[in-house]
């Protein structure tokens, strides 16, 4: 096999381990592919759409307790507001959905899960806001992905009562994770706003306070 031949396979191969990670902004299989169609949807092309809702309890609470409570990892509160487009406006009965990898860096499986999200494994939750717009959630730091570089994340997602779609925010990430660079921080698109987690340290628990601007550096989202 020619040199020309053999790079052009491992281009390939490394670009789809990239597009892997970015399953977030792939375009849906149920959705139109008519570039019309595609700006009309508020947050834009999102493959994951659909998951949100699958599993998703009839009854949610502003609190929520990850399975990933149950690992001996360093145990995390995401808490916070969600605000309406104002930044001000306490935003009620807000669905917020998450999902990470474990402490060792997998999305892991059971025979619990539904097979058509098994790639968002079984450490993922709801919350929906309060009448003050609170919310909270009780899990463990996830980890990398094994033998990578790639920070560790939390993916978010928002559907709001008014609004027919879920969109996603940017990926939680943590301020002293060592593998987040200056680089990617300023890349970052802030949709919903900063998605970095400060935390302090309270005992054996990690605390970070994060608040949440509704449409913030959303595609397509309404002015009303």
């Amino acid at each position: 096999m020619r040199f020309s031949t053999i790079h052009s396979t491992i281009m390939l191969g490394l670009s789809l381990l990239v597009l892997s990670c970015q399953g977030q902004t792939k375009q849906p299989t149920n959705t139109k592919t008519s570039s019309q169609t595609t700006k009309a949807l508020v947050g834009g092309p999102f493959e994951n759409r659909d998951f949100m809702f699958i599993g998703m309890p009839k009854n949610l609470k502003p609190t929520d307790t990850c399975p990933a409570w149950q690992q001996k990892g360093q145990m995390l509160l995401i808490s916070g507001t969600i605000y309406k487009n104002d930044g001000k406006t306490p935003a009620p009965n807000v669905i917020l959905y998450y999902y990470h990898t474990d402490i060792y860096g997998n999305y892991p499986n059971d025979e619990t899960l539904d097979s058509r999200v098994a790639r968002h494994g079984y450490m993922r939750g709801w919350v929906k806001t309060d009448a003050q717009g609170q919310y909270a959630i009780y899990t463990v730091r996830p980890a990398s992905y094994p033998n990578t570089q790639i920070m560790a994340h939390i993916h978010p997602a928002v559907k709001e009562p008014h609004i027919d779609v879920p969109y996603y925010l940017d990926e939680w990430v943590f301020d002293d994770d060592p593998f987040l660079t200056d680089r990617q921080r300023n890349n970052m698109r802030n949709r919903g706003g900063s998605g970095i987690l400060k935390t302090t340290q309270e005992g054996d628990l990690q605390v970070a306070k994060h608040d949440i601007i509704l449409g913030l550096n959303i595609p397509n989202y309404p002015n009303k």
